[in-house]
């Protein structure tokens, strides 16, 4: 079934390296292209105006060209761009990530399709709690091979 391959975790770092490797393709051959992205996953800095935000659809168009193509790269799995918005020409830096990217486009012909769902993996910060570290300390000093371990 189709959901087997889309929602696939091969299959999606594989359409990520694509995406990539597309990219920075263009990036040398100086190609101008544009890319149709889920906006929900696209951060940016500084945060945009409501009035901006608003104008967005769930699945929205960046052409990069010109200054916008110049400032682009890729970081951390992401492209990432400067680019102009709304009547004021409001800046903000824009971070698209690679698999929420749908279709790359050159002259209006999608030139990659990407079908794989993205799902962003948030991390999850580990604190020790006291009864843990207390737990942790029990075991180790319940083993008496491990007393050779502790300074007197």
């Amino acid at each position: 079934m189709l959901e087997n391959v889309i929602e696939n975790s091969d299959f999606s770092l594989m359409m990520q390296r694509n995406i990539e490797e597309l990219v920075l393709h263009f990036f040398e051959k100086e190609q101008n292209f544009g890319i149709l992205c889920r906006i929900e996953d696209a951060s940016f800095e500084p945060t945009l105006p409501q009035s901006i935000n608003a104008e967005f659809r769930p699945l929205t168009l960046f052409f990069l060209a010109g200054y916008t193509f110049e400032t682009a790269r890729i970081e951390e799995d992401c492209l990432v761009f400067e680019a102009g918005f709304g009547a004021e020409n409001f800046g903000s830096l824009v971070s698209v990530p690679l698999l929420s990217i749908m279709q790359v486009i050159v002259d209006e012909t999608p030139v990659l399709i990407n079908l794989s769902t993205y799902k962003k993996i948030q991390k999850v910060e580990k604190t020790a709690d006291k009864n843990g570290v207390k737990n942790s300390m029990a075991s180790f000093l319940s083993n008496p091979e491990n007393s050779k371990f502790i300074k007197k």
